[in-house]
């Protein structure tokens, strides 16, 4: 979906440039009930941020209705959907961010390109079999599933905007004479009984979407909605022009009765029969080798056929409210925080007698983030910052915070506690042997917060950044960065200077300026090309992340060297999705959405080495020279072996009671010594010996 600048009239032409930390870019989308951004996170992760209409926002029921699609979406694991990465239903205009995932929707593929043939047919109707499922089986019936909530990408469909699912066990039902969806895809019972709409109602919809796929129309047509409601209910399905081996699956999906209808399971089992050639490889786009494309021949596409559709969703009943697609695609914060923030890690000694430990001291309801310093684990959840002894997990001091989002783990600076609460406006310090406060200080509203070496460096949202000291407090300087709008700052372990980057104007360049944290002077500054995200630095250089200028993936590992201006760049043998990495000596570690962990040598300038982890989340790796570890969605930690890309240890899962859950950020772990440490959705905190990830 390719981004466009809001030129609406009215309260949308006053969009807030911010929801929560993600700063707004582009329009993507927008319906009745609010719009959808492309968005980016601090660390310039791409985002689809969702933000409700002010006179919608002002409505009870509504806002009871988005916090219900805020719930069933993050109950979803995010394999087959765009996953949820934060969200504020209480912001005075509600919001909700989602990972941003490349590629058209199912309506804008059969639009441009005409109807699908028949092996893409039976991977699509596959690929949705299997996001049902996963959607069903946590409790949520989607109730709106139609070509434009479909998003086509690379691997595999996804399925978005759960504006009107309903968790099985929601108390919050469809009210008498308000039956809303789109009408061409809704099954019989949300027009004759909507308060007992199931499961169902989707695999009938699924019928629809397919006849869509096929034929570029659905199987009931109409201008009129109230001819197609009358036509679901009682009218046979047009099922001219789809393939002979999936019309029998697809009248099956179509039957009037819910208790007729196949299963998610049991499609997929149909599915595999249906044809010896049925596979499960990615099927738009085509999977990114480097090659563009070639798009179908029209010799390869089945014939177009003319027809009107219904694309609008609509409410039938008088004084019907109804809530308008918006197609939300994305991720908040980067998985895991900063991609650009210094690893935790410390130098490895000899321990001493050790054994793994695991406690749960705060919330079960958000992973802890974590880092390293004065000789405590410092830990933040929303409302409390706590210390932990790393020897045996015991709790050593909490401090109480504002109840607000953690935009990252506490961080020692100044030889002070700094939260990076999320507490907008508001710095505060912390002894760190009692958690008490040393200072505490009022500032502008800020955007951006970085620390290294003793500053704090806060970018205000007029672009201003602020140098304060993180030992006492005060306010060093304060100045625009030539060159920047609103920058955001990169500081690496051991090194001295900051980087503010920036994209140039014309989009095909970044500019980067080295800024000494103490004074706010410029070191240095160069204009690269292309889009570049700084991941650390090694041997007076720069490593950075080149992305697609389109779709953000990374391309290739750039490093930069400020004292001969000169640029070394390996490419990636094929893209990486929304990829956050790290920089351990002379290799670069990525990982992509999807699962895929990359390796390149920079010295030998190659790509070392690539591994499928399987998993569709995972946080920003951290490595020690001998293995690469990374958390999941489900609380296991991972390691890898840094020169050869062999999986050699996990942990079990940890996701206790709120199994459903879907983690807001999977927080990096961390390496001190020979001891890695880690956390899980359900608020624990665990330890384990990094010497031997085989015995985990």
């Amino acid at each position: 979906m390719a981004p466009q600048r809001n030129t609406g009239a009215g309260a949308e032409a006053e969009l807030p440039e911010y929801a929560g930390h993600y700063r707004l870019e582009s329009c993507l989308g927008s319906g009745g009930m609010g719009v959808v951004h492309l968005a980016r996170s601090t660390s310039g992760m791409k985002l689809a941020v969702k933000v409700v209409h002010a006179e919608f926002a002002r409505d009870p029921e509504f806002r009871g209705r988005f916090r219900q699609e805020v719930g069933a979406a993050r109950r979803v694991s995010g394999a087959f959907t765009a996953p949820v990465v934060d969200a504020d239903p209480e912001a005075d205009r509600p919001w909700m961010a989602t990972l941003f995932i490349p590629g058209p929707t199912l309506a804008q593929q059969v639009k441009r390109n005409g109807p699908m043939a028949p092996a893409q047919l039976r991977r699509l109707m596959a690929g949705l079999a299997e996001a049902l499922r996963d959607i069903h089986r946590v409790g949520v019936v989607h109730r709106d599933l139609k070509p434009s909530n479909v998003l086509l990408a690379e691997d595999g469909p996804k399925v978005i905007d759960f504006g009107i699912s309903r968790p099985k066990d929601s108390e919050l039902r469809t009210e008498t004479g308000k039956l809303i969806g789109t009408p061409p895809f809704m099954a019989p019972e949300q027009f004759r009984r909507p308060r007992e709409v199931g499961p169902a109602a989707d695999i009938f919809a699924l019928g629809s979407v397919m006849v869509h796929a096929a034929t570029g129309r659905g199987p009931f047509d109409s201008d009129s909605p109230y001819v197609v409601a009358y036509q679901v209910v009682h009218d046979e399905p047009d099922l001219a022009g789809v393939p002979e081996e999936l019309a029998p699956l697809v009248v099956r999906c179509l039957a009037k009765e819910p208790e007729d209808r196949p299963t998610p399971d049991e499609l997929m089992r149909e599915l595999r029969s249906v044809a010896a050639s049925y596979d499960t490889q990615v099927f738009i786009p085509a999977q990114r080798t480097g090659e563009t494309p070639r798009p179908p021949s029209r010799a390869e596409e089945p014939r177009r056929r003319s027809g009107r559709r219904l694309g609008k969703r609509t409410v039938l009943g008088a004084g019907a409210l109804g809530l308008a697609v918006i197609g939300a695609l994305v991720l908040a914060r980067s998985p895991g925080g900063d991609g650009g923030a210094p690893q935790n890690t410390a130098p490895r000694t000899t321990s001493a007698a050790w054994s793994a430990w695991e406690a749960t001291l705060a919330s079960k309801k958000n992973a802890p983030q974590c880092s390293y310093g004065a000789g405590r684990l410092l830990c933040s959840q929303p409302g409390v910052v706590f210390a932990l002894d790393p020897a045996d997990g015991h709790l050593l001091w909490r401090h109480a915070v504002a109840e607000a989002p953690v935009s990252g783990p506490p961080v020692l600076s100044g030889g002070l506690v700094q939260p990076s609460s999320g507490q907008v406006g508001r710095l505060e310090a912390l002894d760190p042997a009692s958690g008490k406060a040393r200072w505490q200080r009022n500032m502008p509203a800020y955007v951006g917060l970085e620390s290294t070496g003793g500053m704090l460096l806060l970018t205000g949202a007029d672009g201003t950044v602020t140098g304060v000291d993180s030992a006492s407090g005060d306010t060093r300087w304060s100045h625009r960065i030539p060159g920047h709008k609103a920058p955001y700052f990169a500081a690496f372990t051991g090194d001295p200077l900051a980087y503010a980057t920036s994209t140039l104007d014309d989009g095909a360049g970044t500019r980067v300026t080295a800024v000494d944290p103490d004074t706010g002077e410029v070191r240095w500054d160069a204009r690269l090309e292309g889009a570049l995200k700084p991941l650390g630095t090694v041997g007076g250089s720069v490593v950075f992340m080149s992305l697609d200028e389109v779709y953000g993936d990374a391309k290739a590992v750039v490093r930069y060297n400020p004292d001969s201006g000169t640029s070394r760049r390996v490419p990636l043998k094929v893209p990486l999705q929304q990829a956050h990495g790290a920089v351990r000596g002379n290799l670069v570690h990525l990982m992509g959405t999807g699962g895929s962990l990359v390796t390149v040598d920079l010295k030998a300038r190659k790509q070392l080495w690539s591994l499928e982890t399987g998993v569709v989340r995972v946080s920003t790796p951290v490595a020690d020279g001998r293995y690469v570890y990374v958390t999941t969605p489900d609380g296991r930690l991972l390691a890898v072996d840094a020169r050869h890309g062999r999986l050699v240890g996990q942990t079990p899962s940890r996701l206790g009671s709120d199994a459903d859950r879907v983690p807001a950020a999977l927080p990096r772990p961390v390496i001190v010594e020979d001891r890695v440490y880690a956390t899980a959705p359900h608020g624990t905190v665990f330890a384990v010996n990094g010497r031997d990830p085989s015995a985990w």
